[in-house]
């Protein structure tokens, strides 16, 4: 049986400043709440009816409360709720640590102003597939914990690291090459690309901020193959952020 206490707090999450106040976000379904728990992350509240079953490795932390499946729906953000829903401890911030430059470096995602949150969880996902373990946030970037963000990322949440920082500060002092998509920018086909470095995507309409843009030491485009003169004005920057890439991966692979 839940209360009206733990629908309120549940519902209220919605919300930034809610979750701010409180220190927790929202996850549901078996697949994003199963990937949490086997990664570590320990349930502050859990909500699940009778068909859900805990996956192999987790530790809920939280005993789950059983709810029926009208009960689940008054809890959810989700047209078509899920077997369960768990309330999670937002992780505590972290520092952004400058890669060193020397030895086997890796490839990082840097966001600046990405607000829609169905790009930022589908950019979380997209990382998550390509081997990319931390992601920069520039402080205007959307909120990770939002339910909307959490869910497109489909589990990756879980394995992915979330930095927000001051971006200018972080790539200005990077000895890492910073790659970034503008339309000025050459041939990302053509161009030579490093193994490692850090590839900044901008905002869905205004694209990288100038302030951002004058760290970059490496400017790419993705170059459009449509005939004509009616070509899209540009890539969705979730789809753009996907093909920069896996063209960093295929490279990389070839050298290997």
């Amino acid at each position: 049986m839940i209360s009206k206490n733990q629908i309120k707090l549940v519902r209220q999450l919605e919300q930034k400043k809610y979750r701010q106040r409180e220190g927790l976000f929202v996850a549901e379904g078996p697949k994003v709440v199963g990937d949490l728990l086997v990664h570590g992350f320990r349930a502050h509240l859990l909500f699940a009816t009778d068909d859900w079953t805990c996956p192999p490795g987790c530790a809920p932390g939280a005993a789950a409360v059983a709810v029926s499946a009208d009960e689940l729906r008054r809890l959810s953000f989700l047209q078509h709720p899920q077997q369960v829903l768990a309330v999670f401890p937002i992780p505590g911030e972290q520092v952004a640590a400058v890669p060193s430059g020397g030895g086997d470096e890796p490839l990082l995602l840097a966001l600046d102003g990405v607000q829609d949150p169905g790009n930022l969880g589908t950019i979380i996902r997209i990382a998550d597939w390509f081997g990319i373990d931390t992601l920069l946030c520039s402080r205007d970037t959307a909120d990770a914990w939002n339910p909307k963000v959490v869910q497109a990322t489909m589990g990756s949440i879980a394995r992915v690291h979330l930095v927000y920082c001051d971006l200018v500060d972080v790539l200005s002092a990077t000895p890492l090459p910073v790659y970034g998509t503008l339309l000025d920018g050459d041939d990302l086909y053509r161009e030579p690309l490093t193994a490692g470095g850090i590839v900044v995507m901008g905002n869905e309409g205004n694209g990288i901020s100038p302030a951002v843009r004058q760290t970059i030491s490496r400017r790419l485009l993705i170059p459009s193959y449509h005939r004509g003169d009616d070509a899209a004005e540009s890539l969705n920057v979730a789809i753009a952020t996907a093909v920069v890439c896996a063209e960093f991966r295929r490279r990389s692979a070839a050298i290997g």
